[in-house]
């Protein structure tokens, strides 16, 4: 019987998960094809919304999650053993100066300025707000509700940011206060967010309440933080299980991937009952979500090597590929529609992803550079 091989990584002391950045950008990507494919349709363009790899937004959002959860609380363990205690002020510092700027920035873009511009140009878009309707759902960080009060929007990714910063709000303090007993913080926020979605799903039927519950995602979040808290507490013991041997990635990254590419379109009992159960669906995906990450980041001998420069700075500009896309997307239409109508498939969505793609990555990395490192820098002199 061979030994059990160790890993050399110190799992309390980890400075940066290998890859992560990487599985940043392809979500935020998953969430551009997504809104691309939706809104060429509602444009009168073809469209390939019926294949599953093009209907990814939520299930992108939902990793966003649950990445968020695991690395926001692996940060906070880790502080918490290195220094004894919970910096809240300096936790909420360092959300606001990487989130605030470009958050708020779209806001004013989406509720004033883009308004005018559309007035000027004599645009036929009609927004669905106005600024004076909408404004405290934005700055309070509910802009989900604007989607649900006022339809859709161009400002619509932000109901995600809104969801996290919540979440954030809420975390420190909440972590501060139970550092002694993490584990069953995690394990009752998974607990009571599973009962209210059981009385959302059989017993509640207020739309308001149960757009709450379904889009406050805050169990994605907490297996997220399950996983950082079993790699930080038992990383060799974790990492050596046999759910991560050579065979099992295979099977069930295989069964991520196939489930990325064609959720939509598969339909039989075994498939069904996996991944098309209300609420324990949910739970497989977030799980499957905590494994690939585990694999990606911190399994020596994983099958996905995704780490790169290339991507690794892609996902460094992920936040604002997230933010700007559907903005681009919109703009590209406006401008280029009779174009991309007079080219033939495949050349138009070609055109139409080059186009996009490039203008969006190139937006998100100029808008890191001149505007939000600014904030980051900050950082350095706020935060002791």
């Amino acid at each position: 019987m061979k030994p059990a091989i160790h890993s050399t990584i110190d799992y309390q002391n980890i400075s940066t998960f290998k890859g992560l950045n990487s599985l940043r950008f392809i979500a935020a990507f998953l969430v551009l094809m997504h809104h691309s494919e939706s809104i060429k349709k509602k444009s009168g363009l073809e469209s390939f919304d019926w294949l599953g790899l093009f209907r990814n937004g939520g299930n992108a959002v939902t990793f966003f999650f649950v990445l968020s959860g695991f690395l926001i609380t692996y940060l906070l363990l880790k502080e918490n053993k290195k220094t004894g205690h919970v910096s809240i002020k300096n936790f909420y510092l360092k959300r606001v100066l990487r989130i605030w700027p470009l958050y708020f920035l779209l806001v004013l873009t989406g509720t004033v300025i883009i308004p005018i511009v559309f007035s000027v140009a004599h645009i036929n878009y009609q927004m669905p707000y106005t600024l004076g309707e909408t404004w405290y759902y934005f700055v309070f960080f509910l802009p989900g509700l604007v989607t649900l009060f006022f339809g859709h929007h161009l400002l619509e990714p932000l109901w995600s940011i809104g969801v996290e910063e919540v979440f954030y709000l809420i975390w420190a303090p909440l972590f501060k206060f139970c550092r002694k007993s993490i584990l069953t913080l995690l394990i009752s926020v998974i607990i009571i967010k599973l009962i209210l979605r059981i009385l959302c799903l059989h017993y509640i039927q207020n739309e308001l309440f149960n757009y709450i519950v379904s889009t406050f995602q805050f169990e994605a979040m907490a297996i997220g933080g399950l996983g950082a808290y079993f790699i930080y507490t038992k990383g060799n013991l974790i990492t050596q299980l046999k759910i991560f041997t050579i065979p099992s990635q295979l099977l069930i990254i295989f069964t991520l991937l196939t489930f990325l590419v064609f959720h939509s379109n598969i339909d039989f009992m075994l498939w069904n009952a996996i991944f098309k159960t209300p609420i324990l669906s949910s739970i497989i995906l977030d799980i499957l979500f905590l494994y690939l990450i585990i694999c990606v980041s911190v399994i020596d001998h994983s099958i996905i090597n995704i780490e790169s420069k290339t991507l690794s700075y892609l996902g460094e500009i992920s936040y604002g590929i997230y933010m700007y896309h559907v903005l681009i997307i919109f703009t590209t239409l406006q401008l280029l529609k009779n174009q991309l109508l007079q080219l033939s498939s495949p050349w138009s969505h070609i055109a139409f992803y080059a186009i996009v793609s490039a203008l969006t990555i190139l937006t998100a990395a100029l808008s890191k550079r001149i505007f939000e490192d600014y904030f980051l820098k900050m950082k350095t002199k706020l935060i002791r």
